[in-house]
Formats: structure tokens, C-alpha cells, sequence
């Protein structure tokens, strides 16, 4: 996939300090959900980057979500080479982040679920606020995970080898090998968020702090690969001990393509680890339990909200 000249950059803005801001806008009514167009755009908006920039923010301009997760509906229709190809393409445009001479972080205000959360956790740290109050009283707890396996797939852009770098590793696999996600509170008690913002309002300036005491960690990850991920020589011997002792509890599928592609990146590279995740999507979301369950889970969304 090529990057056309007429796709429209995401909003983006430098501060006097140099750090920029770029906004991920919703795209379906107050949602956004990452289809191929908003690739393309946060492809397009990352070129702009400039060198001279002291750091990136990833933010969101939907009210609810941080990024609610794939366009299942796209997937599904997709032949194989298709979705092998978009697959690949969001892979390419996710390590962008990673490329950048710069500290970047996430600010996250919302739920961040499946390719949400893989998108963020390419950026060098990841900072959430608690949910806006309502009515004086305090706001509903969002969820933060890879719920893939829930549907009888798996992580397609790198959440198998992401979030077990993140918070403890055999535990990050066992949640991505069944589906299990995390409200705000037990993610931040895991380690998965490094920073929590005081409150909504406070959430960008908390970031744009986090980058500023941070300013050199990006030195980390010269090799163009995310900061944080199993390979790294600190986290690999911890990584591989959790995946001797889970990998035994998930024979079958989703749970075994899932640590498939943690012992891809453990054994291979990070790269062998995102080609697994794409073959194993792609495999299981033909297969009669992943179509189920996602055609389930899509006339679900279509019902009229009672």
C-alpha cells in the first residue's frame, strides 16, 4: 500500500517547547476506530514530524475512546491477500513511531483496545487520565487490553510481543492468550500505565511532562523497533521464562497462535513476530470459530441501542 497524495494529515500542532501533538479524530459518530483511512492519515501526519521536534504526543479527539479497536468489519470482508496486506501496512505505519528522533507518548483518555492499544504501545510511554465525572459523581472505569482472543483471533500489530514487555510478562500472556482485558485501575497497578494524570483536563500537560523527563529515552531504540518489547536484552530472559511456563496452558487456538508469535519474536526478532501475527489473524479469523464469532460481535454493534 502506497501513501496518496490527496490523504488529509491528522490535526497536529507544535507548542512553544517544540513537542507535537498529533489528534487521532473520530470517525464513527463520537468513536475512532482504526480503519484504513486513519492509517493512512496518522501516516501522513507522522512524515511531518520534524527532526527538530523535542517530542510527539499521540492524543485523541473522541470524548469516549482512546481508540476503541480494528474495523472488524473491513477484516472480515478482506480476502487473504487483502487483509495480509493491510495488516503489513498498519505494521509499517505503527513502527513509524519508533523511527522518530524523539520521545513520544500516548495519552490515553479512553478505552484502548486491540490494534488501540498496539497502536500506543509503539510510542515510549503511555499516559491515562481517570474518566470524566458525571453528574459529581466519578466517571465509569474504561477497559485497556487485546480482547482478540475473545473473539477467536489474535493481536495482528504486535500487541503479542508488546504488552508483555509492559507490565508481568506471564500474566500479559495469559490476557492476550485469552482475551482478557484490564480496567483503567488494575492497568495501572500492573505497570502497564507509566503515568496517570490527575484528571481529564490535566491529561496533555501530564504527557507533554512525562516526554520532557524523558527527553533522551528515545536513545533506546536507535534500531527502529518499539521501546518496549520482549526482545530487549532487560526484558528478553524474564520474557522467555514466562513463556516456558504458560505456553503449556494453551494448547489449542486462539491461545497457542497467540504464543506462536511470542516465541517468533523471542527466537527470531521482532519482525518474524509481526509475520506470525498476520498469518495467524488471517487463518483464524477465516476459520469457522473466529468468522462466528466476529459476525456475532458485529450484529451486536448494529442492534438498536435499547
Amino acid at each position: 500500500m502506497t501513501v496518496s497524495a490527496s490523504v488529509a494529515p491528522l490535526p497536529h500542532a507544535s507548542d512553544a517547547h517544540g513537542i507535537v501533538t498529533i489528534t487521532l479524530e473520530a470517525n464513527q459518530g463520537p468513536m475512532t476506530i482504526l480503519d484504513e483511512t486513519l492509517i493512512r492519515r496518522i501516516e501522513a501526519t507522522v512524515r511531518l514530524v520534524p527532526r527538530t521536534a523535542s517530542g510527539v504526543v499521540l492524543a485523541s479527539g473522541s470524548p469516549r475512546v482512546f481508540v476503541a479497536g480494528a474495523d472488524l468489519k473491513s477484516i472480515s470482508g478482506m480476502d487473504h491477500h487483502g487483509l495480509d496486506a493491510y495488516l503489513a501496512f498498519g505494521q509499517r505505519v505503527f513502527l513509524m513511531f519508533c523511527e522518530l528522533h524523539c520521545p513520544t507518548v500516548a495519552a490515553i483518555n479512553g478505552a484502548a483496545l486491540g490494534g488501540g492499544l498496539e497502536l500506543a504501545m509503539h510510542c515510549d510511554g503511555l499516559v491515562a487520565s481517570p474518566p470524566p465525572s458525571k453528574d459529581g459523581q466519578p466517571g465509569r472505569p474504561y477497559p485497556i487490553g487485546l480482547p482478540e482472543a475473545g473473539l477467536s483471533i489474535c493481536p495482528g500489530w504486535g500487541g503479542t510481543n508488546l504488552l508483555p514487555a509492559r507490565m508481568d510478562p506471564q500474566d500479559a500472556m495469559r490476557r492476550t492468550a485469552t482475551g482478557k482485558t484490564m480496567l483503567l485501575e488494575e492497568a495501572v497497578s500492573a505497570g502497564l500505565i507509566d503515568r496517570l494524570a490527575p484528571s481529564p483536563e490535566a491529561l496533555l500537560d501530564t504527557a507533554k511532562a512525562w516526554l520532557v523527563e524523558n527527553r533522551n529515552i528515545h536513545a533506546d531504540r536507535r534500531d527502529g523497533l518499539p521501546l518496549r518489547w520482549i526482545g530487549r536484552p532487560n526484558l528478553k530472559a524474564k520474557s522467555l521464562q514466562a513463556y516456558t511456563e504458560t505456553k503449556g496452558e494453551f494448547p489449542g487456538d486462539p491461545g497457542a497462535a497467540c504464543l506462536r508469535a511470542v516465541w517468533a519474536g523471542l527466537d527470531v526478532g521482532y519482525h518474524a513476530a509481526l509475520d506470525v501475527e498476520r498469518a495467524e489473524l488471517n487463518r483464524l479469523r477465516a476459520a469457522p470459530a473466529g468468522a462466528a464469532a466476529i459476525r456475532s460481535f458485529l450484529d451486536k454493534s448494529a442492534a438498536p441501542k435499547k
